[in-house]
């Protein structure tokens, strides 16, 4: 969805300001901001905004200072403290924010642990840079249980990396449990899978089995869902099946959000990689 104009009380708006805002995505808000001047006045959130800024230079009040973000810096706003926001330079800014309550971070947290606090509201972290831009790369589109879940984790990872916490142990490698939910997945890569799903096919809990398949895969059980689709949907298209019939048959929302993921992973459009495969 495009929001538009921001707003008419915005001090130094244009008519390129604008917000686009994710569908609505378990309770987690995702949005793409673009400013010129002074973007909004000063005010709070009781979630924390964890982004990052994409082009030009993103100014803000935060904790009593004057921060300011170039482009890939990651952000991170923790809940019920006052900030501003706009551009430092006439350029203007472009950035891309999630908004977490904090409870749904509890929840993939160890019992008893407490809520990191990072002290640093932008840094250089490749990581977790890496995961923002996936994670708010398409924003068009909802995000699935799975990806909700991996969000939750890598969000967690970064901010205890930030805030100095101890890293939780990993305990006991799990890969009996993993290698129960490659195979579900590979079995139900046509449909949306649930994370209640996984839990009742692995005995783990959804953060607990996203930690064990990283260890033991080296990636999400969202990522490895992806992957399964996409090889699927090369092979439907190297037999002649439609764009369109392929993104429906392999779980994907629609043959939009098919190709950004294609063109994600492999660099090009579905129709320019059948196009040099076939030649």
């Amino acid at each position: 969805m495009l929001a538009g104009a921001v707003g008419d009380d915005l001090e130094g708006s244009c008519g390129g300001d604008r917000i686009r805002l994710a569908p609505a995505s378990g309770g987690i808000e995702r949005i793409e901001a673009r400013f010129t001047g002074r973007g909004f006045e000063p005010h709070r959130h009781d979630t924390y905004a964890i982004g990052m800024t994409l082009s030009g230079v993103q100014t803000f009040a935060y904790r009593g200072r004057r921060h300011a973000s170039l482009p890939g810096n990651v952000i991170v706003l923790h809940p019920d403290e006052l900030h501003d926001g706009g551009a430092g330079t006439e350029d203007g800014l472009t950035y891309r924010m999630m908004y977490v309550p904090p409870e749904r971070l509890v929840a993939a947290m160890p019992s008893g642990a407490a809520l990191p606090f990072v002290q640093t509201p932008v840094f250089e972290d490749a990581r977790f840079a890496a995961f923002l831009r996936g994670a708010l790369a398409d924003i068009d589109h909802a995000a699935d249980p799975l990806q909700l879940d991996d969000m939750l984790v890598e969000t967690l990872a970064g901010l205890t990396r930030h805030a100095g916490a101890p890293v939780p142990a990993p305990g006991k490698a799990a890969p009996d449990a993993v290698a129960r939910a490659c195979a579900f997945l590979r079995e139900n890569l046509e449909r949306t899978v649930h994370s209640e799903e996984l839990e009742a096919e692995t005995g783990l809990d959804r953060f607990a089995l996203a930690r064990q398949f990283r260890r033991v895969v080296g990636t999400s059980p969202h990522r490895y869902l992806v992957m399964r689709r996409l090889e699927r949907a090369k092979t439907m298209m190297r037999d002649g099946a439609a764009l369109a019939e392929t993104a429906a048959a392999t779980g994907f929302a629609d043959q939009a959000h098919f190709s950004r993921h294609f063109k994600a992973t492999f660099g090009m459009t579905p129709g320019r990689w059948l196009t040099l495969s076939a030649a």
